[in-house]
């Protein structure tokens, strides 16, 4: 039958159609998207829960009692929030679109310095931030612009994908970034190797290399800073 393992509320399905039992708020034969009006959750339970009805007025205002602090207003990168982003990439920014409560943007990955489960690749990919979020300029990402980006991964139509938040790190692009990245990259392969680098618990792993190295950071000019 092929039924999706999160979205199938069980594997046996109709003989005749093929379709699969699905989950509240998950359709498809297979179970594997979201029924209209629904959008992805992070619960294995309730893949698919309805759409929250957002207020286009309150977060066009943007305002301070709205908008919490943004992480891109850090000056320092360092090992630690380095491990415990699921990925790292230098990405171009090329297009946008709205997608329930979220917006998701179509980039480019240029370069990687850290992948999650979903092992991303250079070329065209989908970059999903929510739509609050970005709002309050959390993170703020112009079309036709280079960033490195520092996020998590969620499921997003059926399978994981890149996401980025309030919490997340997106900085302008600069060469000397990737110069710098690397040298995380690199301690973390010579203390845990291939394999290591790879396994789920590879955030344990990878702050343990903290302490078998002198941690390295670098500074992020103000000029460089994402206004939030």
């Amino acid at each position: 039958c092929d039924c999706h393992p999160v979205g199938a509320s069980g594997r046996t399905c109709n003989q005749t159609t093929g379709q699969c039992p699905c989950k509240d708020g998950v359709t498809g034969t297979t179970c594997n998207r979201c029924s209209k009006g629904y959008q992805q959750s992070r619960s294995p339970i309730a893949p698919c829960i309805k759409i929250p009805v957002v207020d286009h007025s309150l977060m066009a205002s943007g305002g301070p009692e709205q908008c919490s602090k943004c992480k891109t207003t850090t000056k320092r990168i360092n090992q630690r929030k380095y491990c415990k982003r699921d990925f790292a990439i230098q990405a171009n920014v090329l297009s946008r679109e709205t997608v329930g409560s979220w917006v998701r943007f179509s980039i480019q990955v240029v370069d990687i310095f850290k992948y999650g489960p979903s092992k991303v690749r250079r070329g065209n990919d989908f970059l999903w931030v929510p739509m609050a979020d970005l709002a309050c300029k959390c993170p703020k990402l112009r079309l036709k612009s280079s960033y490195l980006i520092l996020g998590n991964e969620e499921i997003h139509d059926g399978q994981p994908g890149l996401t980025a938040d309030k919490n997340s790190i997106v900085i302008d692009w600069k060469d000397e970034w990737g110069r710098r990245l690397r040298k995380f990259q690199r301690r973390q392969r010579k203390e845990w190797g291939e394999e290591g680098y790879e396994e789920p618990s590879h955030f344990t792993q990878c702050l343990m290399s903290i302490y078998h190295n002198e941690t390295v950071s670098f500074d992020i000019a103000d000029d460089d800073i994402l206004p939030s």
